[in-house]
């Protein structure tokens, strides 16, 4: 079965206007460092009340990605890196309060891969650097409850395709949000390699983000123009768990390769 659109934008009303014409399940949210002053977030609130109004039933806030000079990695320690762990610990939290009263959702990433090392660096061990990680999602799992999940990347912190990863993260408990890019990437362009890690983590899976990928770097590419096989993803999603198409766009206020890569999986899902 086809998943249902489900698209991105910011909290920009061009762009939202763009993803509402064309009817979608889900819209998730790109939010960035300035949605968190208290305009912007005045904004964002506004925005999320205007999509849910009309008439969207799945709503996603996706964390900011970036501040200042970093991306938001949960492992980023509090006396080495105060004001990123401070912008962490209060965005999380306001956007998890944010979920709780619009009952929508709140992602997470579990980590990402840019200045990883960096902080991976901090710790005596990547055990310890990733029982930090665990630590602090367990903690903001607790707070958001129903209303957050956690995304993988392709850093060693917190990614899928290891068995024993896996196993792990699914010991929390977490709800999980499964981007196909990230884990195709992780396993250096291995499809029965994401096959298998989508049927292992599907009982805990609630969101999807579909992306192709040539499997070297992050290349957010439309479904089809990379080497994921996705006649075989296909009957491994579940068609009652959200999703979106992440794809890089050549103009933002146009949503064109997200509407692209959901007619190239409708034709997928014909010839199955």
């Amino acid at each position: 079965m086809l998943p249902r659109l489900g698209l991105k934008g910011s909290s920009d009303m061009a762009q939202i206007n763009d993803r509402l014409s064309y009817h979608p399940f889900t819209y998730e949210f790109f939010t960035q460092v300035s949605d968190f002053t208290p305009t912007g977030f005045t904004h964002l609130q506004q925005a999320v009340e205007y999509v849910k109004k009309a008439g969207v039933p799945h709503i996603v806030l996706h964390h900011p990605m970036q501040f200042k000079e970093w991306h938001t990695e949960l492992i980023a320690p509090a006396d080495r890196y105060p004001e990123l762990y401070a912008f962490v610990e209060q965005s999380t939290k306001m956007l998890i309060q944010l979920a709780k009263d619009q009952d929508v959702q709140c992602l997470v990433h579990g980590s990402y891969a840019n200045e990883t090392q960096q902080f991976i660096d901090c710790y005596d061990s990547l055990a310890d650097a990733r029982k930090a990680s665990f630590e602090r999602m367990d903690r903001f799992a607790q707070i958001g409850g129903n209303h957050i999940m956690f995304e993988n990347s392709i850093s060693p912190i917190f990614s899928y395709g290891d068995p024993a990863m896996e196993e792990r993260i699914l010991q929390h408990h977490y709800r999980l949000a499964f981007d196909t890019s990230h884990c195709f990437i992780d396993l250096h362009g291995d499809n029965k390699g994401l096959q298998a890690s989508l049927k292992h983590l599907q009982p805990q899976i609630v969101h999807y983000h579909l992306v192709d990928s040539m499997g070297v770097t992050h290349d957010s590419l439309p479904l089809g123009q990379g080497k994921i096989n996705w006649q075989t993803v296909l009957p491994l999603l579940n068609p009652n768990d959200s999703s979106i198409y992440e794809i890089a766009l050549h103009n933002n206020n146009h949503c064109a390769e997200q509407l692209a890569s959901h007619r190239y999986l409708q034709s997928i899902s014909q010839q199955n």
